[in-house]
C-alpha cells in the first residue's frame, strides 16, 4: 500500500521508463539484505522494503503497458502483466522447494539484476514524452515500438492533441469523483479490484491440499500449490492471447459466472463433509470445481481488472486512477487474510465458499451493466461510453 501512493507522482516527473528502473532499487536490497540476514528484523526489514516495490510496480508496469501498445494488441500487452506475476510464482515456488532461501534470494537477485541490463534499452513511454513538450523523443519511441515502416506521425498527432487538452484541463486528483466520465472510471476500477480479492482466490487456495486430499491425492503441500501455480501460469498465457479477441466485457463476465458456480460446488462438498455425509464418491467434485475457478480467475478476474487501469482515464488521471487502485486492492489482499479465519469460524468452510459465490454473481451483475467493452479503442472512445455515448468502434 505504501509503495502505490508516490507511484504516480514519480512516474509523471522522472518518466515511467526511469521510474521503472528506480523500482528496482527496493527489490535488489530487499534481496541483497535477506541473502546476509543473521537476525529475524532483518528479514521482516527486507519484506517490507520489497512491499513498496511490489505496491509502485503494480502502478507503474500497468501504465506503461498501456501507453506503448497500439489499441488492437493493448489487451494481450496488458495481461502480460498477470501472465509474469504467475510465472514468477511458479519460478519462486519450483526453486523454493528444492534450496534454501539464501539461494533462493540469489536467484531471485538475478532476474532483478537481468531486468535493469536489458530494460535500460527498453524506449520511453510516448505518450509521456509527447505530454512533457518532447515530440523528437516521442517519434524516435514510437518508431522503436511500431517499426520505421509505420507512419507514426496520424497517432503522434493524436497524442499531441490529447495532451493538449490535458493540458488545458489542469487537472487534479479531485477531478476522478469530481467529472462524471473519470468518476464512472473509478468506481470500475475499483469494483473490479474488490471483485478481484473478494473472490475467494485465497481461500480456494488455502484449502488446495484439502481437496486434493479428498480427491484421494497424497500430493504434498508444496507439489499442490505448484500445480496451482502453473494452472494460473497456463491460463494467464490463454488469456493474452484471446482478450484482444474475445474482449474484457464477456472475459470478466464468463470469469465470474464460472467461479460463483466452483464456489457454490465447493460450498456443498464441504457442507457435506461437515454434515458427516459420506463424500467418498464425490471426491471428483472439488478437485475439479478447483481446476475451473483457477481457469477462470486466470482468464478474467485475474489480470483484467490490471488492464482496465490503464485503459479507463486519460493519461493526466491515469496515474492517480492507478494508486489509487493499486492502494486499495492490497489493503483488500490485507483485509481478506486478516478475516478469512474468523469467516471460517462463524459461517464454516461451506458458509465461506458461498458467500464468495454471492459476491462473484454480483461481478456478473455489475459487469454486466456498468463495464465497458474497451477493446481496440482509443481513450477518447472510452471516454465517450463512460458518458453513455456509443462512439463507432475502431474493430
Amino acid at each position: 500500500m505504501v509503495g502505490a501512493l508516490p507511484a504516480s507522482p514519480i512516474a509523471n516527473s522522472l518518466g515511467r521508463k526511469r521510474a521503472l528502473l528506480l523500482l528496482s532499487l527496493p527489490f535488489l536490497i530487499s534481496w541483497t539484505i535477506i541473502i546476509f540476514a543473521s537476525q529475524i528484523w532483518m528479514l521482516y526489514a527486507a519484506r517490507s522494503i520489497v512491499g513498496i516495490g511490489v505496491g509502485a510496480s503494480c502502478v507503474l508496469v500497468p501504465t506503461y503497458l498501456s501507453e506503448i501498445g497500439e489499441p488492437s494488441i493493448r489487451g494481450t500487452l496488458g495481461a502480460m502483466f498477470q501472465l509474469f506475476l504467475t510465472i514468477g510464482i511458479v519460478y519462486t515456488f519450483v526453486l523454493g522447494a528444492v534450496v534454501n532461501y539464501t539461494t533462493l534470494a540469489i536467484a531471485c537477485g538475478v532476474i532483478e539484476v537481468v531486468f535493469v541490463g536489458t530494460f535500460l534499452f527498453m524506449p520511453e513511454s510516448p505518450i509521456w514524452l509527447v505530454g512533457k513538450g518532447r515530440r523528437a523523443d516521442a517519434t524516435a519511441a514510437l518508431k522503436r515500438l511500431r517499426g520505421d515502416v509505420y507512419d507514426v506521425n496520424t497517432e503522434l498527432n493524436q497524442m499531441q492533441k490529447e495532451a493538449e487538452e490535458n493540458a488545458n484541463r489542469r487537472s487534479s486528483v479531485f477531478d476522478l469523483v469530481r467529472l462524471p466520465a473519470p468518476r464512472k472510471a473509478l468506481l470500475i476500477c475499483f469494483a473490479g479490484m474488490a471483485f478481484q480479492q473478494l473472490s475467494g482466490v485465497n481461500a480456494v487456495i488455502f484449502y488446495t491440499v484439502n481437496i486434493f486430499k479428498a480427491a484421494g491425492s497424497s500430493l504434498d503441500a508444496d507439489v499442490a500449490a505448484i500445480l496451482v501455480a502453473v494452472v494460473q501460469c497456463v491460463m494467464a498465457l490463454v488469456a493474452a492471447g484471446i482478450v484482444d479477441r474475445a474482449g474484457r466485457k464477456p472475459l470478466l463476465m464468463f470469469s465470474s459466472s464460472v467461479m460463483s458456480c466452483s464456489l457454490i460446488a465447493l460450498g456443498l462438498f464441504f457442507k457435506l463433509k461437515e454434515n458427516g455425509s459420506d463424500v467418498s464418491n464425490l471426491g471428483w467434485l472439488p478437485l475439479a470445481s478447483l481446476i475451473l475457478f483457477m481457469i477462470a480467475f486466470s482468464i478474467g478476474l485475474g489480470p483484467i481488472p490490471w488492464m482496465l487501469m490503464g485503459e479507463l482515464f486519460t493519461v493526466e488521471l491515469k496515474g492517480n486512477a492507478s494508486s489509487l487502485s493499486v492502494l486499495l486492492n492490497w489493503f483488500l489482499v490485507f483485509l481478506v487474510t486478516k478475516t478469512f479465519p474468523a469467516l471460517e469460524m462463524v459461517f464454516k468452510s461451506s458458509g465461506t465458499f458461498w458467500i464468495f459465490a454471492v459476491i462473484m454473481g454480483l461481478a456478473t451483475v455489475f459487469t454486466f451493466f456498468v463495464v465497458p467493452e474497451t477493446k481496440g479503442k482509443t481513450i477518447q472512445e472510452v471516454q465517450e461510453e463512460l458518458l453513455g455515448n456509443k462512439p463507432n468502434s475502431s474493430v
